[in-house]
């Protein structure tokens, strides 16, 4: 089966016409069932499929390397996997050595020699340099503490003022008392060892997560050797956020990375870091330490959804803390349908109410385009006044004050990797598996392909650093200025941002997201500064650090969005393999 379009020929594989297995569909609110898997997906562990649970074992590798002798890597990787029972890619699994059982003490470990080969290919396990983990700069003299993960693979300099998660948990920023790890993927091993030494075993750790069955079981197994790690439970899609306590206060972290080996290394991703948060003194109402952008309210209220005994303590913790600092807004989703005041509560309703509650008008704002990065995307009807041009530019385009307005001149702009972006990514195809875009999704709107634009990330070196990380802006005609800069776990799609239902008075969410928005306002600036110089990072400039090139370049007329489902094979990639799912 094929499908013309005027961006190429796409090949369907016989299999993508026949009916997945569905697969725990008690995984997921109800409403969530009829949208496809969004986003945290790797081709290598989880089959393509319609469900949005996406946990379902392969029955084939989608990648052919190209190896003379025996099997390859990725077909003897699949094979081990299988045995052990593990869920997780072949690239994700690192043999990790197990600290001691459960209520003794740890020993030190040995570090095996040997590594699992990787489809990643060669370089992605290489040791990182020395210098890699050096913090090149101080977290709290950031103005806007947003910063993007170190890449293995690029020039010292772009990782110069980047982050890695060995980082984040390390001294430098706080003594760690204890920590909460919301997430959708894990691998508990691997987490604990990203710990510095003097907490890695002894430090309390708190997994929530939304894992049932089998992979609940996995998780389970992962974690019994760790008496220091407690799983918690909720039928939530976790989104991605530390709470990390301290002897000297409090921090939260939001971020886009999963919590596994291939989400910290050659992938782009992005987070953002609290100030340290001291504690408020004793006797303090419950109104103190709140900031201006009402995050701690926002905060309390996302963490009471979970409706998890083992969060209540942490929610007393925040309370006890003095949050004023914060210049960033919570924008999140959970699923439902919602009426009335509820309905700015979440989606893009509620960046829609911010916007119109924090910012000003500009002169000729309607040429301010509007450019939207992520790494998937869902059904958004058979053409773009559906949803796409209609409610959800309504929103994005709000400046202030007043019913938002539609103008025909503003450009909307959609950055996601094209086929040549990902083949010649530093991690090659394997790449594609984290983004899950459907041959069956993108065959019902091939109108939403004159909006495509490049992932070109020259400013930041991670051009060839496939972007997990999902970013909303609204930019000045000539991109030297924004409105306002969104990151977010919430990818281009109706289930994560919310579509109006009965002429406008209900609005539903199908999913959960969790994400930060930035507003001039709270910086008492009128705009943000793009800075044209993010690496080395300075930290004297006032610019807003866009991880990717502004403006954002067009597809060429040969261009095609990568497809996850479908084979390439007319072209290896960077490690001389191709792409054939099964």
């Amino acid at each position: 089966m094929s499908k013309e379009s005027q961006h190429g020929k796409w090949s369907l594989s016989s299999s993508d016409d026949e009916d997945v297995p569905a697969a725990r569909s008690d995984a997921v609110d109800e409403t969530a069932k009829s949208e496809p898997p969004e986003s945290d997906t790797f081709l290598n562990v989880f089959f393509p499929q319609s469900d949005p649970e996406p946990r379902v074992e392969p029955e084939a590798s989608p990648l052919v390397e190209k190896y003379k002798d025996g099997p390859s890597p990725a077909a003897k990787r699949k094979r081990e996997s299988e045995e052990a029972g593990w869920a997780l890619s072949s690239s994700d699994e690192d043999e990790t050595p197990r600290p001691g059982r459960r209520g003794t003490s740890p020993k030190r470990i040995k570090t095996e020699d040997a590594r699992p080969p990787s489809p990643h290919g060669r370089v992605y396990y290489i040791e990182e340099p020395a210098d890699f983990f050096e913090t090149s700069f101080s977290a709290d003299s950031e103005v806007y503490r947003f910063y993007l993960n170190k890449v293995t693979g690029l020039e010292k300099k772009f990782n110069a003022g980047a982050i890695h998660i060995k980082e984040i948990l390390s001294p430098v920023f706080g003594t760690l008392k204890e920590s909460v790890q919301f997430n959708y993927c894990f691998d508990i091993p691997w987490m604990v060892e990203q710990y510095p030494p003097e907490f890695r075993y002894y430090k309390p750790i708190t997994v929530v997560h939304g894992e049932k069955r089998e992979s609940k079981a996995r998780l389970v197994q992962q974690a019994q050797p760790y008496g220091h790690v407690r799983l918690s439970f909720t039928v939530l899609i976790c989104r991605k956020m530390m709470l990390l306590w301290y002897e000297e206060g409090f921090r939260v972290v939001i971020l886009t990375s999963n919590l596994i080996r291939a989400d910290w290394y050659q992938k782009t991703q992005g987070l953002w870091m609290s100030p340290l948060y001291p504690r408020l003194p004793e006797g303090s109402p419950e109104t103190a330490g709140e900031s201006s952008t009402n995050f701690k309210h926002d905060l309390i209220e996302y963490l009471s959804a979970y409706r998890a005994p083992e969060l209540s303590e942490w929610i007393d913790r925040i309370k006890e803390h003095d949050l004023s600092e914060t210049r960033v807004y919570l924008i999140g989703s959970t699923p439902g349908r919602y009426v009335g005041p509820d309905m700015e509560k979440w989606g893009h309703l509620r960046l829609r109410k911010l916007l119109m509650d924090h910012t000003t008008p500009v002169q000729n704002e309607e040429k301010w385009p509007v450019v939207c990065q992520f790494s998937s995307i869902g059904s958004m009807g058979l053409d773009k006044t559906k949803w796409l041009a209609g409610e959800f530019q309504r929103t994005l385009t709000t400046l202030g004050k007043g019913r938002a307005a539609l103008s025909p001149e503003t450009q909307v702009m959609l950055v996601y990797p094209s086929v040549d972006n990902v083949r010649t990514s530093l991690e090659g195809y394997p790449a594609g598996g984290s983004l899950p875009y459907s041959i069956q999704t993108a065959q019902k709107q091939l109108w939403l392909h004159a909006y495509f634009h490049q992932w070109r990330a020259e400013t930041t070196g991670r051009s060839r650093a496939m972007p997990h990380i999902k970013t909303f802006m609204r930019a000045s005609p000539d991109f030297s200025q924004l409105a306002w800069f969104l990151i977010t776990s919430a990818n281009l799609s109706k289930a994560a941002w919310g579509a109006l239902e009965k002429n406008n008075t209900q609005m539903m969410v199908r999913s959960y997201e969790l994400g930060v928005l930035y507003l001039p306002s709270a910086f008492k600036m009128s705009t943000f500064t793009v800075q044209k110089k993010v690496f080395p990072a300075d930290s004297s400039s006032s610019g807003f650090p866009v991880p990717f090139d502004l403006p954002p370049e067009r597809y060429s007329s040969k261009d095609q969005p990568w497809i996850w489902n479908i084979p390439y094979t007319q072209a290896p990639d960077t490690h001389g393999n191709v792409w054939v799912p099964s």
